[in-house]
């Protein structure tokens, strides 16, 4: 620069000393990049200028911060460029300074969209953050005549501190990012170990990574036993109740990937030939995470945007990586922890079963055996031995509900019983809900052995129409079922207190 130059510069320097102290004030990324594009314009003359964003893996643009355009301007011009055409396009491919007298003599300038603001001078720099190239600066329309040489060395002297302050600013903003991942980790795991089911367990991931990500759904897969991969959990603003059950069919494209439990990242699912489902209309960019912890696979996290969505960066990625592996990490320990509470629950029943048939069972059949002798020996009024018959056969019926009452505790009581005792068992549990009462239930005979599948399923369908009948009567308040095994064959007997009672026998 010729003392000439500096001497017309000189004006502009202190500018030029306020643009650069500004720029880096603002540590919220946002804020940082539209403060330099209105900083540029102002240093250089420009009316109209712009900052746009170069993702480095595509090399296109991903956003654009605008000065000197009007509401009604961006709304006339519609969506913005890309990056893939003309002078923009130019700065992306081969990032150095250009400065044009007019751009509309320069015949790689194309595809500027109806509705632009008419536009002669041109100026363009590359914004580098330390070696990448986080963006271009484009001026255009220089106020009084067309940009000099003292605009390109203002521009890129303030384009070099613009890349220290948005390093700055890209760290705090990853910091913040990270913090944010973090914590809704951490709320995920706390939630998960407060004892959930493990369907909410699934939306609860799904949910709070969907906020995460600012993703217009977030949604959990799960492989089927066809060997596909289907939705069980979803959260989106709205009603999710389409997205569940939604399966991507086996031999999709995806699906290796997923099974293997490798991430796929995809751009526009609504295009892209490997998304196959019929949901993926809606959406754009996405990102399909595996949900795996100790080489065990629970199942995939997908979160896609919708259609026109900003890309998801690198950060973006792997911070909701680390979310997916510790979310699956966590839904095993709860899982691990419901097992732990089963188990306990179990043993704690097998040892009420194991006391009530040690004390209380052997006490009362003892007790049986004393009265039923006493009563034998009795030399009284037949009343006096009818009474004491009586008080043997109440305590024979206490002995056999009892029974029935360990029997059930030894059942698993989340399963469906696999024993005809148990579906017995499970059949007058279930009625006693609409009754009111548990309905006395007395096992005679080896009934599991004995009765096989046919008359079992006769016997249930016997004892739930007697059962539903018993219910319409509301002078009913007792209900007696007995199953028996004799040696002629199965046989079900269900008697009510009504007056007069009412008996259902099967055979």
């Amino acid at each position: 620069m010729s003392l000439t130059d500096r001497d017309a510069s000189a004006p502009r320097l202190p500018t030029l000393l306020h643009a650069v102290l500004s720029v880096g004030t603002d540590l919220e990324l946002r804020a940082t990049l539209q403060h330099i594009v209105d900083s540029a314009t102002e240093l250089t003359g420009a009316r109209y200028g712009a900052l746009g964003i170069v993702d480095p893996e595509r090399r296109r643009l991903t956003a654009l911060f605008t000065a000197g355009l009007t509401e009604a301007e961006r709304t006339r011009i519609g969506d913005l460029p890309d990056g893939r055409t003309g002078l923009i396009g130019v700065l992306i491919q081969d990032p150095r300074p250009l400065r044009l007298d007019d751009l509309t003599a320069d015949p790689r300038s194309s595809g500027v969209p109806e509705g632009h603001p008419e536009m002669r001078s041109f100026l363009g720099v590359p914004i580098r953050v330390h070696t990448e190239v986080f963006g271009n600066l484009y001026l255009t329309e220089k106020r009084s005549g067309t940009f000099t040489e003292q605009d390109e060395s203002l521009l890129r002297v303030l384009a070099s501190q613009a890349g220290i302050a948005i390093g700055n600013a890209r760290l705090y903003e990853t910091a913040r990012q990270r913090e944010r991942w973090i914590e809704g980790a951490a709320a995920v795991t706390t939630a998960l170990l407060a004892g959930r089911p493990a369907a909410d367990a699934l939306t609860t991931v799904a949910e709070q990574a969907r906020l995460l990500a600012d993703a217009s759904a977030g949604v959990v897969l799960q492989p089927t036993g066809e060997g596909g991969m289907e939705i069980v959990a979803a959260s989106t603003p709205d009603d999710p109740g389409d997205l569940v059950g939604t399966a991507i069919a086996p031999g999709s494209p995806v699906l290796e990937q997923l099974l293997g439990g490798e991430p796929v990242f995809i751009e526009d699912s609504a295009t892209d030939p490997r998304m196959t489902t019929h949901v993926r209309s809606r959406f754009g960019p996405s990102m399909m995470l595996p949900l795996q912890s100790g080489g065990k696979l629970i199942g995939t996290l997908a979160l896609p945007r919708r259609r026109g969505g900003r890309p998801y960066t690198a950060v973006d990625r792997l911070l909701a990586s680390q979310f997916a592996s510790q979310a699956a990490l966590a839904l095993v320990l709860a899982d691990a922890q419901h097992n732990r509470e089963r188990l306990a629950v179990y043993e704690d029943r097998d040892r009420i079963a194991r006391d009530l048939h040690d004390l209380v069972v052997q006490r009362l059949f003892a007790t049986e055996m004393m009265l039923e002798s006493t009563r034998r020996r009795a030399a009284g009024s037949a009343e006096e031995s009818s009474l004491l018959g009586r008080a043997v056969d109440e305590l024979d019926s206490t002995i056999q509900e009892v029974r029935t009452a360990i029997f059930a505790l030894q059942q698993p009581p989340a399963e469906v019983p696999a024993s005809f005792r148990g579906r017995v068992l499970r059949e007058t549990g279930g009625a006693a809900a609409l009754l009111g009462f548990q309905p006395s239930v007395h096992f005679s005979g080896a009934v599991d052995t004995l009765v096989d599948e046919a008359d079992a399923e006769r016997i249930l369908a016997t004892l739930r129409s007697a059962l539903a009948a018993a219910h319409r009567r509301p002078e009913v308040r007792a209900i007696t079922v007995e199953v028996s095994a004799p040696p002629r064959g199965p046989a079900l007997r269900v008697t009510d207190d009504a007056r007069p009672p009412t008996t259902v026998r099967w055979p």
